[in-house]
């Protein structure tokens, strides 16, 4: 059904952690008569395209099940500890800043309009520890884009690693755009106020529901880390990381976006994590990153409207990017294409929703219409 496991746990009528129990132990849970019930009216819900993922999905998981173990109670089950990594991770970081018709003056190279239709250029960036390529949105917005492969020996590990550079990138996003332009002063004020994260798992120990539990832990790090002290975030630990694989961990805001024997997809709030099965047929990584870009591009431009708007002032666009350019965004990332393969409907339906944009840019396009601009 593709839904969030809080949206889902709410129609059938169960606390979500029971939709996460679900998942996670798949037929070793014994339900109860009229919880069978329950779920037997979901599934008369379902269109015939959504029984046929179910079932897929189904067979699949069963496949990779060892008979020994189908045939074995719950608590007969092997108890060893989940083994914690390690991971080969592909981290792409998208950070966006307003600077308004500044960004004109900015030189690169011309690029193929994304997801969004948006138009822009480029220039490389010299990172100390990431490729980066800086993007100039005709918008007024240059979103930096920073990709860093690591090996890991645990997600807490890496979920440290995530809020620990937080800060310096941020800063050094700041410090890169203002040195491209040629004033002293930028005609700005502003800094980026926030990392989006995008994670390609491309190996680990991990399989079956353990992999679905790594990739949510990927999208949520913040289960993984204590953040008392934003500046030192420490990792909680190898029994917090091994209690939450054992047991299955799903955010309930979380959506799916994965395709059964092909990929696992995950969006959230916090990230978006991505694991190839097939990769031959999965979604290429540079698809993800293209949407991402627009999005956390448009973000930002809808995050200046909407504080102008707040502030008592009205918005200052660039030339020809009112209300109307919205509109025509908004449109783009919405509507499915007749090119558009269903994977990437899915990744781009996943993402929206997650990200709040569209009601974000609903709400800058009203503004903007407000005010004449």
């Amino acid at each position: 059904m593709r839904l969030p496991i809080r949206v889902y746990a709410e129609q059938l009528g169960v606390n979500p952690k029971t939709v996460t129990r679900w998942r996670k132990h798949g037929t070793a849970i014994k339900l109860l008569p009229e919880t069978a019930e329950m779920l037997d009216a979901m599934q008369q819900r379902c269109t015939p395209e959504m029984l046929e993922t179910f079932r897929a999905s189904l067979t699949e998981s069963q496949s990779e099940e060892a008979p020994a173990l189908d045939k074995q109670p719950l608590e007969a089950r092997p108890t060893d500890p989940p083994a914690l990594g390690p991971a080969t991770v592909v981290s792409h970081r998208f950070i966006p800043l307003y600077v308004g018709e500044a960004v004109q003056t900015i030189p690169g190279t011309p690029q193929e309009p994304g997801p969004g239709g948006l138009g822009h250029r480029s220039s490389p960036a010299a990172h100390p520890t990431a490729d980066a390529q800086l993007h100039f949105y005709d918008c007024g917005v240059v979103t930096a884009h920073l990709v860093q492969r690591l090996q890991v020996e645990t997600l807490g590990e890496l979920a440290a690693w995530r809020y620990r550079t937080a800060t310096a990138d941020l800063t050094w996003t700041a410090d890169r755009i203002r040195e491209l332009h040629p004033a002293r002063t930028p005609p700005w004020t502003t800094t980026p106020s926030y990392v989006l994260s995008a994670y390609l798992l491309e190996s680990s120990p991990w399989k079956g529901t353990d992999l679905e539990t790594a990739l949510q832990l990927l999208t949520t790090p913040s289960v993984l880390v204590d953040r008392q002290n934003p500046q030192n975030t420490e990792r909680l630990g190898d029994q917090v990381e091994q209690q939450l694989l054992r047991d299955g961990f799903a955010h309930p805001d979380v959506i799916d976006f994965g395709s059964p024997a092909v990929s696992l997809g995950l969006a959230g709030w916090s990230g978006v994590a991505y694991h190839p099965l097939a990769p031959e047929r999965a979604l290429p990584m540079s698809a993800l990153a293209a949407l991402e870009r627009d999005v956390q591009t448009l973000w930002a431009l809808s995050t200046h409207v909407l504080d102008a708007i707040e502030a008592g002032r009205d918005p200052a666009m660039p030339k020809d990017f009112g209300w109307r350019f919205l509109r025509g965004a908004y449109s783009r990332l919405t509507a499915a294409r007749p090119q558009e393969t269903a994977q990437h409907q899915l990744m781009r339906e996943a993402i929206m929703a997650t990200s709040q944009l569209p009601d974000r840019l609903r709400a800058a396009q009203e503004a903007l219409r407000d005010s004449g601009t």
